[in-house]
């Protein structure tokens, strides 16, 4: 197990993927903390009472500092895809279980992997964020960490951005083409989806399903408000609950992946 896991590590940070990666998502974890912050502290916005807008400052820090996930989830959903996707397009898929005869290895160590990776890509970002954004809040008469609750939201950060390279892992497995599986995950997972998510709650149906859709479990975790067209979300899951639904998701997905691994004929 312990040299399948090795050999993953290698695989990812012997390629230009990883800190290209690495720096597109530190890039746009320092924008776009910059940017929130800067919009919800310029005096025509911040306590305007607006639905869905920070009102106090650990909304406001909360909002700043997990403005990058949206992006870094992507990238991260995107590694997951091609963790899987690059060996069946580059053929080395067929390698890969004949030096590990163990499917089952493999794609544990993939999932290790895909954990880890999103940890280190999260922390990268919120170190960006929060460095940006405290010091912009702060500038403006803003207490950046007014409560615990920001604490639990950085870290919690982390396991969102793991759990959705998960979700990648399985997109990949399922979809072999790796330019399909990437439009198909990335076009869902940022289009489609929170587009539904933003519809469904003008419907009393749809106001009940919409809280455990992927991206409205992901902002529940990191406590921020999730808004439809028809405003706030009135019935947003718990941090605790929207943690819970997207680790179902991912646990789903890369079940469902590895299952497929293990009993399809690669060669």
């Amino acid at each position: 197990m312990s040299k399948a896991i090795k050999a993953e590590f290698r695989k990812f940070f012997t390629t230009r993927l990883w800190w290209g990666m690495l720096i597109a998502i530190v890039a746009a974890g320092a924008a776009l903390a910059a940017l929130f912050a800067l919009l919800f502290t310029s005096g025509t916005v911040m306590g305007e009472g607006r639905p869905g807008l920070p009102t106090t400052d650990a909304e406001l820090a909360r909002t700043t500092f997990t403005s990058g996930i949206a992006v870094g989830y992507l990238l991260t959903l995107a590694i997951g895809v091609m963790t899987v996707g690059a060996e069946y397009r580059h053929k080395t898929i067929t390698a890969t279980f004949l030096a590990e005869p163990k499917r089952s290895v493999v794609m544990a160590a993939k999932t290790i992997l895909l954990l880890v990776v999103g940890a280190m890509y999260g922390f990268a970002s919120l170190v960006a964020s929060v460095a940006t954004g405290a010091t912009i809040l702060s500038s403006r008469g803003h207490e950046p960490f007014a409560d615990a609750t920001i604490w639990r939201t950085l870290a919690l950060s982390l396991l969102v951005l793991g759990l959705w390279s998960l979700i990648g892992l399985g997109v990949g497995i399922l979809i072999p083409n790796q330019v399909a599986a990437l439009l198909i995950a990335v076009g869902v997972a940022w289009i489609v989806e929170p587009i539904i998510g933003a519809v469904l709650p003008l419907s009393d149906v749809g106001a009940a399903i919409a809280p455990y859709l992927p991206s409205q479990a992901t902002n529940a975790t990191l406590d921020v408000q999730n808004v439809g067209f028809g405003g706030p979300v009135a019935n947003q899951l718990t941090w605790w609950g929207g943690a819970l639904v997207l680790t179902g998701y991912a646990v789903v997905m890369a079940l469902i992946g590895t299952v497929r691994t293990v009993r399809s004929d690669i060669s």
